[in-house]
C-alpha cells in the first residue's frame, strides 16, 4: 500500500492502478528522492515556492507528496485513461486542494509547451521504461524554456536504460534504488 509520507496529508492512502501498465513511484525510492531534494548542495530547492511539472504522473505519487509538502502548484500531465480516474481521485481525496492543475494530454506533443502558465522549478519525469522517445521530450523541454534558470529535472529510469541526453543537460546525480535509478539534473 502507498501512502504519503510526509507533510501535511502524511500517512494518506495513495490509491494504485488496477492495471499493471501503470508502474508506481515506490515509497522507499519516493522518499530517497525527497531527502536528496532537502539536503543536497549540488541544487538549491525551496519546495514551498516552487512550481511543480509532473510528467508521466500516474497515479499522482510524487505530485501528490509535492502537494503534502506544501509546493506552490503542482501540474500533472497525464494521459493514460487507464490510471486517470484513479489520479483524480488521489487529488479529490485531498480535500481543500485547489493549487494543482491536470493535463491530460500527451508530453510528446509539442501543442502542450503553450498551455504551462508557469516556468517551473522542478520538472518530475517518469515515463514508461520502454519510451523511445525521451530524448525529443527533453530537447522539446529544453527549447521551451519551462524550466526556471535554477530549476531541476528528476528523471526516474529503469537502471539499464542507456538515454541520449541534449549537450545542455548536466547530470550532477545518479542514484540507484532496486531496478531503477534517478537522475538528477540541470540545464546549462
Amino acid at each position: 500500500m502507498m501512502r504519503i509520507i510526509s507533510g501535511s496529508y502524511k500517512g494518506k492512502k495513495i490509491l494504485e492502478p488496477k492495471d499493471i501498465s501503470t508502474r508506481p513511484l515506490k515509497d522507499l525510492t519516493k522518499e530517497s528522492i525527497f531527502n536528496i531534494m532537502a539536503h543536497s548542495n549540488k541544487f538549491n530547492l525551496n519546495l514551498t515556492e516552487s512550481f511543480i511539472l509532473d510528467l508521466f504522473s500516474g497515479v499522482g505519487s510524487f505530485g501528490l507528496e509535492c502537494l503534502s509538502r506544501g509546493a506552490k502548484k503542482v501540474v500533472f500531465v497525464e494521459n493514460y485513461h487507464g490510471v486517470l480516474p484513479v489520479l483524480k481521485k488521489n487529488l479529490t481525496n485531498l480535500k481543500n486542494l485547489n493549487n494543482y492543475e491536470i493535463l491530460e494530454e500527451n508530453i510528446s506533443n509539442i501543442n502542450i509547451y503553450p498551455k504551462f502558465n508557469h516556468k517551473f522549478d522542478l520538472i518530475f519525469l517518469d515515463p514508461p521504461y520502454k519510451l523511445k522517445s525521451l530524448d525529443i521530450i527533453l530537447k522539446n523541454l529544453s527549447d521551451n524554456k519551462i524550466l526556471k534558470k535554477n530549476g531541476i529535472i528528476i528523471l526516474h529510469r529503469h537502471k539499464n536504460q542507456k538515454d541520449i541526453f541534449p549537450s545542455n543537460f548536466n547530470i550532477i546525480e545518479e542514484k540507484i534504488y532496486g531496478i531503477s535509478k534517478v537522475l538528477f539534473i540541470i540545464l546549462n
